[in-house]
């Protein structure tokens, strides 16, 4: 397992990719250029370590085999100063579970579900959002992910507003998740328990689910997370 300090992460800027970043396609077509994007993250310029973090995470959609080698370094995201670099590692690891041949997902799973404790709002939405994609490439650990997304309840952010807007996103991972588990009771329980939260949008949510639970055995939701970002969207620099 890599260490947590930051000093792990970034590598020295290459000519390459410190004037530039590949486009997708072109890493599509040339493997090799996922070095000079990965080397970009560690740039001193805003605009390439994020650009940089932001492909990477775009390619982690559609080609995760070609980042699963690099796994470690994004693990080391995990810890990184810069809460944009965390958001993308957060969601680029949840989109190599779909590779993950050698179970490394789950010697990490405990830290990478820390951030749903708070106190970051973002950070904790991202990593509800990334443990719905682990369960659902990995249903092994629903088991693991399910009490964990659960726990926002008791999460100590900003404010309790944040934490009515992280239960929110809980809400929609268990619906994504309530196929996968051996037992959805406490799901429902879960989702039955928002239907008086104060905020709004959030109680809505768990109407829908509970509606949907009622209405079939098997709630189908899309995995896709943009579909979760009516409420929370990563910045891009």
């Amino acid at each position: 397992m890599p260490t947590k300090s930051v000093r792990a992460v970034p590598r020295k800027p290459s000519k390459t990719t410190s004037a530039k970043i590949p486009l997708a396609d072109a890493v599509e077509r040339n493997h090799e250029l996922i070095n000079d994007v990965i080397t970009g993250v560690g740039s001193t310029r805003s605009a390439v370590k994020l650009g940089s973090s932001k492909l990477l995470r775009s390619l982690s959609e559609r080609m995760p085999e070609l980042l699963y080698p690099h796994f470690d370094f994004f693990t080391a995201l995990l810890e990184q100063e810069n809460q944009i670099l965390r958001w993308n590692a957060i969601l680029t690891l949840a989109n190599l579970a779909r590779v993950d041949t050698q179970s490394r997902i789950e010697r990490v799973l405990d830290r990478y579900l820390e951030p749903i404790h708070g106190p970051n709002l973002i950070t904790a939405a991202n990593t509800i959002r990334g443990a719905a994609l682990i369960g659902l490439a990995i249903p092994a650990l629903v088991p693991r992910i399910v009490p964990a997304i659960m726990s926002v309840e008791n999460a100590v952010y900003a404010s309790p507003e944040c934490r009515n807007v992280a239960v929110g996103h809980a809400v929609e991972a268990l619906a994504v998740l309530a196929p996968k588990a051996a037992d959805a009771r406490p799901i429902r329980l879960f989702a039955a328990r928002q239907l008086g939260n104060p905020r709004p949008a959030t109680s809505a949510k768990a109407r829908r689910f509970l509606k949907a639970r009622n209405a079939s055995p098997d709630v189908r939701r899309s995995a896709d997370p943009s579909a979760w970002e009516s409420e929370l969207r990563i910045p891009s620099s």
